[in-house]
């Protein structure tokens, strides 16, 4: 066996090898975590489950034309804070979103549609995909790193 032929087999065994453990790692199933009962969804006060996260923080509040997020402890450059509507357990329309940059409290979104008296819905942020406008084609989930879930706060309004 000459030097190039041990080259080349190495060369391309490595290449191998190296794609059986990137596809081994990326189909791992990951092991539970220890404080995983920390993680687990915790019921709300609305139908909904949501996760648990110290990142944003509403609560159930009178229908109007704004919604106040009480809440935000994002890092600069912020994100986009949106007001989506919530039917059947989904995820439905955005009524609005306004740019957050930084950690904010009684933080008001104003709507492009008013809530309604009795509604259920969600408060959940995004990432700017660099317009400085929100565009929910090209912004992205912002995921809380500890749950490595998307943020979403439900609440309902009276």
């Amino acid at each position: 066996m000459t030097m190039r032929e041990f080259s080349l087999t190495s060369f391309v065994g490595g290449l191998i090898l190296g794609a059986l453990l990137l596809t081994a790692w990326f189909y791992a199933t990951p092991a539970t975590p220890p404080n995983a009962a920390a993680q687990a969804p915790a019921a709300s006060s609305s139908p909904l489950v949501s996760t648990p996260s110290g990142v944003v923080s509403v609560t159930d509040q009178p229908a109007g034309n704004t919604v106040t997020v009480a809440s935000v402890t994002i890092p600069p450059p912020g994100v986009w804070v949106a007001v989506r509507e919530v039917d059947d357990d989904a995820l439905g329309n955005v009524l609005g979103a306004a740019h957050a940059g930084g950690p904010r409290t009684d933080f008001t979104v104003p709507l492009l549609r008013a809530t309604v008296p009795g509604g259920t819905y969600a408060i959940e942020l995004y990432r700017d995909g660099g317009s400085n406008t929100f565009d929910l084609s090209t912004d992205s989930v912002y995921v809380d790193f500890d749950t490595g879930q998307p943020v979403i706060a439900y609440f309902t309004t009276r």
